[in-house]
């Protein structure tokens, strides 16, 4: 039977494939994937593929016609069952895959779904997605045969795995919200194995997400955590997204501790195995992360945002640690080099338990600053790269202090502010920070020009701050 398959434009994104269940994302969609990308792993030399999904409600039968696609390219498929992202990413490593797909719909909506994919070990994204969806459109792919199929079990190993990197010196009382996300079996698992007492929110992998939105770095979607940490005096809390590969944290007071001051924590802890090592942070990271990474004898370096492209440069730079604001942690030090929110929690408790301290302690001796959060607003992915050549062309002629490595990030003597176009969807990303609010002020109304001078409606950034 001949195979041609279209996928609709919008799930190919940059880093992964993924849409609204029944509208732009269907079994079909999984079936071709499948049929595709084993195809290009047969054509790489390779056979394996392992293939996981999360607690969506979607992602049994999504999983189930991306296995088919798989077998009739030839594959030898292992089916690892319901689990986190990270788990999917460990099989590939521990069972020396040639591929790997796990259907995810990650922090986005229930109605949304999608595919992470690797390849030989490494991020399959770019040119790659969009080579996928140009062959399956040609119908380019190896002649239909019969592959196989089997199950295994990985969790066992996985947690033992977790668990092997665990080093601190006092058990510690610690909260986790599971927000219903597909780490839950696992998780639990896990907590019983840790010393301490561990308490567990939402441990049920629920895909309608019943008690809040699965996404670690809304502030609203910590409220539970922040509460039961409180009530139980407990040392810190943890977050997990959908798909437990971000992570969120809350200090003994309920303080948000945001991506870039964890990742502070987990640097310096590196840093004194590593002197003088690379550590990496997305564009939307605070100064305050690159100041203390230099503090503590680290070379910091900012780079693009989106997780592909940081595992990418930590694999070109040999950095044993990377983060990005939005959670995804990034172990090369004992660890693979994936995003793990599980791995990273670990890690974390281990230098919480040998602080000396309350973590709340080392939260407020950061230097504070005033910010934005994450500011995010439409632009037509037919525009939105245009305005940023245009703002920074103008910057440029003006002689500002301007980095281009994604987007435009803007360092004056209040602080900085950042825009850049999001690869994912049809929205313009800005962020600020300053010393002051009045700072923050100025910053924010240096961003609203470059904006109306590329004929947008600069949004409302009245009330945008936060202290970080």
């Amino acid at each position: 039977m001949s195979f041609r398959h279209d996928f609709d434009p919008t799930s190919l994104r940059e880093y992964d494939i993924r849409g609204i269940v029944g509208k732009t994302l269907h079994p079909e969609d999984a079936f071709a994937i499948g049929r595709t990308f084993a195809s290009m792993v047969i054509r790489q030399g390779g056979r394996s593929v392992v293939i996981g999904f999360d607690g969506r409600l979607s992602s049994p039968a999504l999983e189930d016609a991306l296995v088919k696609g798989a077998v009739e390219s030839g594959a030898d498929v292992i089916r690892i069952g319901c689990g986190p992202t990270p788990m999917l990413y460990f099989a590939s490593v521990a069972l020396k895959a040639d591929g790997a797909i796990m259907v995810t719909g990650s922090h986005n909506p229930p109605d949304y779904n999608g595919f992470k994919m690797m390849s030989a070990g490494k991020p399959f994204y770019g040119d790659q997605i969009r080579e996928l969806g140009h062959l399956a459109a040609a119908g380019n792919v190896v002649p239909a045969t019969e592959g196989t199929s089997r199950s295994e079990d990985i969790s066992c190993a996985y947690i033992a795995r977790l668990l092997q990197d665990y080093d601190g010196s006092r058990p510690l009382k610690v909260v986790w919200d599971n927000g219903n996300s597909a780490a839950g079996d696992v998780l639990c698992r896990l907590v019983e194995k840790l010393p301490g007492e561990h308490t567990v929110l939402f441990p049920e992998i629920d895909g309608h997400f019943p008690n809040h939105h699965p996404d670690p770095t809304v502030p609203k979607n910590l409220q539970e955590l922040i509460l039961k940490v409180k009530d139980t005096g407990a040392d810190l809390g943890i977050a997990f997204d959908g798909d437990a590969d971000r992570i969120g944290v809350v200090d003994d007071q309920g303080q948000i501790l945001w991506g870039d001051q964890i990742l502070v924590l987990l640097a310096r802890d590196v840093l004194r195995e590593y002197p003088g090592a690379t550590i990496i942070a997305d564009v939307k990271a605070s100064k305050v992360f690159f100041d203390e990474v230099e503090k503590a004898g680290g070379q910091p370096l900012m780079w693009k945002t989106g997780h592909s492209l940081v595992k990418t440069k930590m694999a070109e730079t040999k950095a044993p640690l990377a983060g990005e604001m939005s959670g995804h942690i990034f172990f090369a030090d004992k660890w693979y080099g994936f995003d793990d929110a599980l791995y990273a929690a670990v890690r974390f408790i281990g230098i919480v338990s040998r602080l000396g301290q309350p973590l709340s302690q080392v939260r407020r001796a950061l230097p504070e600053t005033v910010s934005t959060p994450e500011l995010r607003f439409d632009c037509a992915d037919t525009r939105k790269f245009d305005v940023i050549a245009e703002v920074a062309k103008r910057l440029r002629s003006e002689g500002a202090d301007v980095s281009e490595i994604d987007g435009v990030r803007v360092n004056t003597e209040d602080g900085w502010w950042l825009l850049r176009a999001s690869n994912t969807q049809a929205v313009l990303v800005a962020r600020a920070e300053a010393l002051t609010h009045e700072g923050l002020d100025r910053l924010k109304g240096a961003l609203a020009f470059q904006l109306e001078a590329s004929g947008l409606v600069a949004p409302d950034f009245s009330g945008e701050n936060a202290g970080h």
